[in-house]
């Protein structure tokens, strides 16, 4: 490594600290941190995830829920959706009260307690755990991708393959998760799995407070409001939601003490669903209303629109890995080697495994093509249209499977292989577009956006792994590939448009 000298100034927010300090390979020293602590958070979170919705089905001599596929599938829905959906709120705090930094701080310590919670043997306190991850997370994770692009100069050319070398370390923790703590929950015991993510997390906590030098003054200090009246309607509008939600929590409650009402995990989830879509309606409506948008940022805010619509088409498809590829890899693929089966969530770590090999060779391809590079639109394209080839191989590898014969496990690795060129043309580039196109004074606000966007997607993931056991494999495939394949070819067609939206940003 050699040592540099870099500025992590954006506008709207404090000039940061010009430090002299280690590079990270030719990036801001600071990446280094967040890349590690990002890393141990994803290896609490896809370990767990590896686990979660084969403990929600194994029997109970087996030490799991015994839950039915339908009703794991909608607890696993609700989960991981809530884990995105709440970035939004997490984005909007860090905005306007913590500050980034502080934000990924607390999430930090919320999700391990939640982890830790997890391990106790006890549903309420299994449950509690999900709760604490839900909260912790949604602070965290798009507080984090904010600071890296406060990193960078507006202009800097190093920004995607930085957002890129950021992703290999996030899979590089999706890569450790699953191969320790599947082993640990479905060899050992489930539990002991959950306490290793809360280990994982702990680890990362400590990482993150030890190199706050490095970061400077990125994601020091929430933004200042552009005007003080402005501040003070969101804080009425805030308190407004509030006490709606309090009343129709209080009403739910009452229907619920008086009999009229007996939730299930899937009328839970159904009822959520409802709102999630209502959510996103409500919010980009009011998100137009205010702000006192310029017209350039206004046509940016219509192409986060846009590439929000892709993102969640290909989350709801990708994020089948945890449900219904999971329950693939245990009920319908050869896990023997030499007479001994391994973990089923050891799959997990396959795609993390190809994210580690591929995005290197990505952030190089983006930096050599430099303003030759393909569009943002285009490569959100790319990556729906590969995410649908993947699961055509699934369409072919159930039918295989069909009478209740296992298949080999290339077919996962070449769905998998084809979901990871989708995610790197569309994940880490994601990631950066939406720091370019938001305004400053709303960044976190708008990477809250990004993640409500993986929020619709790993709802619907959750949902139609649900339909496991109700739908013929070879059918339920062969909507998602069919569905993310059209999104791809419609976004193909209108990226000129939405190049023209993004008011000059590539």
């Amino acid at each position: 490594m050699k040592r540099g000298v870099y500025r992590t100034y954006r506008p709207g927010y404090p000039p940061a600290v010009t430090n002299s300090e280690r590079s990270f390979f030719g990036h801001p020293g600071g990446l280094a941190i967040l890349f590690l602590t990002e890393m141990w958070e994803r290896f609490g979170y896809y370990g767990m995830r590896a686990l979660l919705i084969l403990y929600l089905t194994a029997a109970a001599a087996e030490g799991g829920l015994a839950m039915s596929t339908a009703d794991a599938g909608a607890v696993y829905a609700l989960f991981t959706s809530l884990v995105y959906f709440l970035g939004l709120p997490g984005g909007w705090i860090a905005d306007r009260y913590l500050g980034q930094r502080k934000a990924v701080l607390f999430g930090g310590v919320l999700i391990a307690l939640g982890y830790f919670a997890m391990a106790v043997p006890s549903m309420v306190a299994f449950y509690a755990g999900l709760g604490l991850v839900i909260a912790g997370t949604g602070l965290l994770k798009p507080n984090i991708s904010a600071i890296v692009g406060q990193l960078y100069a507006a202009e800097d050319e190093r920004r995607d393959a930085g957002f890129s070398l950021f992703y290999m370390g996030i899979n590089l923790g999706a890569f450790l998760g699953p191969l320790v703590c599947s082993w640990l929950g479905e060899k050992v015991d489930w539990r002991t799995g959950f306490a290793a993510a809360g280990v994982g997390m702990c680890v990362g906590i400590l990482v993150y407070m030890a190199g706050q030098r490095r970061l400077g003054d990125a994601g020091l200090r929430a933004a200042p409001a552009e005007r003080p009246e402005s501040s003070t309607l969101q804080l009425r509008q805030l308190a407004l939601g509030a006490v709606l939600g309090g009343v129709a929590l209080a009403g739910v409650a009452a229907a619920w003490g008086l009999g009229w009402l007996v939730p299930t995990a899937e009328s839970i989830s159904n009822a959520f669903g409802v709102f999630l879509i209502l959510l996103v309606l409500v919010f980009f409506a009011w998100l137009f209303r205010t702000g006192n948008w310029t017209p350039t940022e206004r046509g940016r805010l219509w192409a986060i629109v846009a590439l929000f619509v892709a993102a969640a088409f290909f989350w709801g498809a990708y994020e089948q890995a945890g449900s219904s590829l999971n329950l693939f890899a245990r009920n319908a693929t050869d896990r023997t080697i030499g007479g001994w089966e391994f973990p089923a969530g050891w799959f997990q770590w396959v795609p993390a495994l190809f994210v580690i090999l591929l995005a290197p060779v990505f952030a190089w391809l983006w930096t050599r093509l430099g303003s030759r590079q393909p569009s943002s639109p285009v490569k959100f394209s790319l990556g729906l249209l590969s995410v649908g080839a993947g699961f055509l191989v699934m369409v072919a590898a159930s039918v295989r499977s069909a009478g209740g014969a296992k298949v080999g496990v290339g077919w996962l690795l070449a769905t998998y292989f084809f979901h990871v060129v989708g995610e790197l043309c569309l994940s880490p580039v994601g990631l950066s577009t939406v720091t370019k196109l938001a305004p400053a004074r709303v960044t976190g606000l708008m990477m809250g956006v990004w993640f409500l966007a993986a929020a619709v997607g790993n709802y619907l993931g959750g949902r139609v792994a649900g339909m496991y056991e109700t739908v013929s494999l070879p059918t339920l495939f062969g909507i998602v590939a069919g569905t993310t394949l059209l999104a791809g070819i419609v976004l193909a067609l209108a990226s000129p448009r939405v190049r023209r939206l993004m008011g000059g940003v590539r």
